[in-house]
């Protein structure tokens, strides 16, 4: 006998867990699938959270490992030192963080399916047809919320198009001295993006790279100091500037399904826990209204849209003009930056979640005029090369 949903979601993410939980909770009957033998794994992910993004999770303090209050950011012989004297994000294990979250789903009332693969959707019939440890069968649902990640299968069988940026990453574990209240950034290392190093504690790091090119050698490269001290290598994948469409009937897609990660940072959890709350309002709605017309669905991106679409836009433009900023130039920009009274901005306005902030606060500040003209430059060489 074929299974019926009210909701299935796929993908038992952050993402993917936050929509089930507040689904389940709402009285609705609620499936989380998830491919994976084990929630969490394999990881992908910095596992640097702001503060908002965190709170998102809803999760206990379990899966925290540090807290970082401040950034150290170098391109040459320029650096930028500055400390909010509080916590600013939390390095956690995702791994934890991804199996409490899903275990609240499951506390919630929904139900949750491992080694399970999805393959393809019937939007006339309304089921989705996946493949785990029963063998290959179709699952009826009223709502879809598809939360699989950045080459998500639901995404590419409604013919949405892919993210317009992949971004590569690469990281691994080092053992080294580390100040544990400070992440450091390093824009020259991946002069599409950028490289980092995570203190774990005093004597344990992440050290990673990510960008859009030559992402293997670049970040070899830059681990050659610690090559005798590294374990733990993972890689992952970031889409980047948003897809043309987030619903159809019955589905809605959700965070890096969406490519709704951070141009910024490359961050995704915290516009994944966002759209997934969207998502599930909506499909809460849809359902005891019994409305499941197109407009209905189109709520879904209206709402994410006003929530956070703007910053994601904004963070797409600084990203674009970040990629025509050459390195000497990224070193005269973080000069600019090691102004004190500069770096006091950073920290009263600085918001890992809303940079377009701080940037519209940087770009009325006389003391950035410097920079100007670099930043003028990068401007039109990235429309001009769209």
């Amino acid at each position: 006998m074929e299974r019926k949903y009210d909701v299935v979601v796929v993908g038992a993410g952050p993402t993917g867990s936050t929509a089930a939980r507040i689904c389940a909770k709402s009285g609705l009957s609620t499936l989380l699938l998830e491919e994976q033998a084990h929630i969490g794994y394999p990881v992908q992910c910095a596992g640097l959270l702001s503060n908002h993004a965190f709170e998102e999770c809803e999760v206990s303090s379990t899966s925290v490992m540090n807290t970082v209050s401040g950034a150290d950011i170098r391109a040459g012989n320029a650096h930028c030192s500055f400390d909010a004297g509080k916590t600013m994000a939390y390095v956690v294990d995702r791994g934890i963080l991804d199996r409490e979250m899903a275990m609240n789903s499951a506390d919630a009332g929904a139900e949750i399916q491992l080694k399970t693969i999805a393959k393809n959707i019937s939007r006339t019939q309304h089921t989705i047809t996946v493949s785990g440890l029963n063998g290959k069968e179709d699952i009826s649902y009223s709502m879809l919320i598809a939360a699989d990640g950045p080459r998500s299968v639901i995404s590419r069988a409604l013919g949405i198009p892919g993210a317009p940026v992949y971004l590569s990453g690469l990281q691994c574990d080092v053992n080294m001295e580390v100040i544990r209240e400070q992440v450091h950034i390093f824009p020259n290392a991946s002069p599409d993006f950028f490289a980092w190093i995570i203190p774990l504690d005093s004597d344990h790091a992440r050290v990673g790279l990510c960008g859009i090119k030559d992402v293997r050698s670049r970040f070899f490269s830059f681990i050659h100091p610690y090559q005798d001290r590294c374990t733990h290598f993972v890689s992952g994948t970031i889409p980047l500037g948003l897809k043309s469409r987030t619903y159809d009937e019955r589905i809605l897609i959700c965070g890096d399904a969406a490519a709704m990660a951070k141009p910024t940072s490359g961050g995704g959890v915290y516009t994944g826990c966002r759209s997934a709350r969207h998502a599930a309002d909506v499909a809460i709605k849809t359902i005891e209204q019994d409305n499941y017309t197109i407009p209905m669905m189109a709520r879904y991106e209206k709402a994410w849209k006003k929530d956070f679409g703007h910053e994601i836009r904004k963070g797409f433009s600084l990203f674009n003009i970040r990629r025509q900023i050459s390195p000497v130039e990224m070193e005269q920009l973080i000069s600019t930056l090691s102004h004190e009274k500069i770096r006091n901005l950073i920290v009263s306005k600085g918001d890992m979640d809303r940079p377009s902030r701080l940037a519209a606060a940087l770009m009325v500040n006389p003391r950035m005029l410097p920079a100007y003209s670099i930043l003028m430059k990068a401007g039109i060489h990235s429309i001009l090369n769209r």
